[in-house]
């Protein structure tokens, strides 16, 4: 994936459509972000470059309640690619902590 504007536009369009508000504010955060659930806002470090910015939604993303159904078609294919590269990425974390045990 490119680190451009128009990709960080896309993904957050992911999140936007169903019905969290991104808002990058300043403040201490561990991982990039926070989650306030209840009022569905995902809070990202505005001092992130944009290549953070994008890889911390890409973290962020599997862990949000999203119906891919409920996804136009262009974020359905982005979302898709996301949560095959996360399933991926656990996968091989799962094989690696197997073979270390």
């Amino acid at each position: 994936m490119k680190y451009t504007q128009t990709t960080l536009d896309k993904t957050e369009k992911i999140v936007e459509e169903v019905g969290y508000i991104i808002r990058y504010e300043r403040g201490t955060f561990q991982s990039g972000f926070c989650i306030l659930e209840d009022r569905k806002v995902v809070v990202l470090n505005k001092f992130l470059p944009l290549e953070g910015r994008i890889n911390t939604l890409m973290d962020l993303i599997p862990h949000l309640k999203i119906d891919a159904e409920a996804l136009s078609p262009e974020s359905s294919k982005i979302f898709n690619d996301i949560m095959g590269k996360y399933l991926a990425r656990h996968q091989n974390e799962d094989h690696n902590n197997e073979s270390a045990a």
